[in-house]
């Protein structure tokens, strides 16, 4: 019986890793079509999840000036077929500025409430060009179905 649930465990586990590594995969490849998201995602993840996980805010103030770097070449670059819509520009263009003027506020001393309160709105702003990458994979995968 002992051997039984040994086998049923490494079953069951051997399903959950198989399928947390596709869904992983499968993101991966969903994005991988934006090069310039997954640039400012690498970056906006290392400077803010420490600041969400714990309160650190080292990663964000040592971060925010390649933060803003890349912002502005992301606003700047072509934008995929699906998304080249006057309302993505304008979210990528207020996350730009609004970046650039988190860098400029830490480069001028701003206070760690400061910091941390526009960190939490900016990375809220990613999300929403991320929903809009994210919504119309969504919309095509309903059409093909």
């Amino acid at each position: 019986m002992v051997k039984k649930m040994k086998k049923l465990s490494l079953l069951i586990l051997s399903v959950v890793v198989l399928v947390s590594c596709s869904k992983k995969e499968k993101h991966e490849v969903e994005s991988g079509d934006w090069k310039e998201l997954n640039a400012f995602h690498r970056i906006m993840a290392a400077a803010y999840h420490p600041l969400k996980d714990s309160g650190n805010l080292a990663p964000t103030r040592k971060l925010i000036n390649q933060l803003a770097d890349e912002a502005e070449k992301w606003s700047g670059a072509a934008l995929p077929d699906k998304v080249d819509t006057p309302e993505v520009k304008e979210k990528l263009q207020k996350l730009k500025t609004e970046a650039r003027a988190l860098a400029n506020e830490i480069h001028d001393g701003a206070s760690d409430e400061i910091v941390k309160d526009k960190m939490v709105k900016l990375h809220d702003q990613f999300h929403a060009v991320m929903e809009a990458w994210n919504h119309d994979e969504d919309d095509e995968d309903e059409e093909d179905h």
